[in-house]
């Protein structure tokens, strides 16, 4: 069976395990919505110096899960900046 020809043309978004945004590393610029599309830093100490760029959707072999303590402490810490700033 074929794919209708619309969604031929949709691009398709690939999950994999282990991607940044799952990772501690990954600092994205909106902590509260981030998604796999978020872009975000690399601030792990060896990656750091090169001030790379990457989507929440990217991934490498420094690779360390975050915890949901540490996602929910990144997002008090964005509510309160959006709070501060009114």
């Amino acid at each position: 069976m074929t794919e209708p020809e619309p969604q031929k043309s949709l691009k398709r978004v690939s999950w994999q395990y282990e991607n940044c945004l799952v990772c501690v590393w990954f600092t994205p610029t909106d902590p509260i919505n981030a998604d796999i599309l978020e872009r975000g830093k690399c601030i792990h100490p060896k990656l750091k110096p090169f001030g790379l760029i990457v989507s929440g959707r990217d991934w490498c072999n420094l690779f360390q899960e975050i915890t949901q303590k540490q996602i929910d402490n990144r997002q008090e810490m964005a509510m309160k900046a959006e709070e501060s700033k009114k």
